[in-house]
């Protein structure tokens, strides 16, 4: 008798597809159907299940050797920092070089050692630890996206900054020891959003020394606004201007918070993601704003108000001054 298309047995599973069919739950020809997902050479899932990082780890596991463990992003993942994965990221696993494993498509397999000290078991995984995660992704993945993994990890608290620094600072040389020292020094836990960490590691990058989430307080010392990366000597504050300013009743709150950071002296540059992609324009407009603060023309008091005439400014405005 044909097996059923989609037996109970396997709903909801992710399984081998030679194990299946040994088991006479279903044919070869209908593991190529619909209700069936391939993951990778031989591994499927349900179609039902969600096109997940979980789901992929999940299927990985039934192939990989039992030396190796998750690492990277994927080791980011189970050990609770969700965000730093979507559905189309990779699986890594890191299998020493004597096993005999891969290349497989679809999984990211790296060759070296794990020792026990850099091994943490999640659930029925193994992964690397959050300090050697950090490592790993400060080492292999390019700036700003590495940073961006950085105060992931620091943010919830799976690694402390000092802890961070001091490993990398004893990396031995190669292997992206110098990359991983600099993601290290951008990293900072305060951080809110990836697009602010990339707005960051962008202006610091360009030598323009910032300070993330910073509270703005008046003359009282009354709390006004915390901003997203600010010049406090200069009174200047850079914001970063996602999708969700665009939300109902969201555009009176940003006024109302813009306007207090006005009365309190400050000049706000607003940025968008489209600003994002002309990186030379962007910092040419923050160094206009620290310029004109210098030579007092950020300073100048109102007609008739002694006081400080601040500003909130865009890019294109900034651009069109040069």
């Amino acid at each position: 008798m044909r097996p059923p298309a989609r037996p109970p047995a396997l709903r909801g599973a992710v399984f081998r597809g030679r194990d299946a069919v040994a088991a006479g739950l279903i044919t070869p020809h209908q593991l190529a159907s619909q209700p069936w997902r391939r993951l990778f050479q031989g591994v499927y899932a349900d179609a039902a299940l969600p096109h997940t990082h979980e789901t992929a780890i999940a299927g990985a596991a039934l192939i990989v050797p039992p030396s190796a463990v998750f690492s990277g992003r994927s080791a980011a993942y189970l050990l609770g920092a969700e965000s730093l994965v979507d559905g189309g990221t990779p699986v890594e696993v890191t299998v020493p070089d004597v096993d005999r494993f891969g290349p497989v498509s679809g999984l990211t397999v790296r060759r070296t050692s794990v020792p026990d000290s850099d091994v943490r078991s999640v659930g029925r995984y193994s992964c690397t630890t959050p300090l050697r995660t950090a490592l790993d992704i400060a080492r292999r993945e390019e700036l700003p996206e590495s940073v961006v993994a950085l105060d992931v990890l620091l943010a919830r608290g799976l690694v402390r900054p000092g802890q961070l620094t001091e490993a990398a600072g004893v990396l031995p040389a190669g292997r992206g020891s110098r990359r991983a020292r600099f993601a290290v020094a951008l990293a900072d836990e305060r951080a809110e959003s990836p697009p602010e960490t990339r707005l960051r590691v962008m202006l610091r990058s360009a030598g323009l020394l910032l300070v993330p989430q910073y509270v703005v307080r008046d003359a009282d010392g009354r709390f006004v606004a915390r901003v997203d990366l600010a010049f406090p000597e200069h009174r200047i504050a850079i914001e970063y201007d996602g999708a969700w300013h665009g939300n109902p009743g969201q555009l009176a709150r940003d006024r109302r918070r813009l306007n207090a950071l006005q009365v309190a002296g400050w000049t706000v540059l607003h940025v968008t993601a489209t600003d994002m992609h002309r990186p030379d324009v962007l910092i040419e407009s923050v160094r206009q704003l620290l310029t004109a603060h210098e030579s007092g023309v950020l300073r100048r008091p109102m007609p008739g108000v002694g006081r400080f005439s601040p500003r909130s400014v865009g890019i294109r405005g900034m651009a069109r001054r040069s």
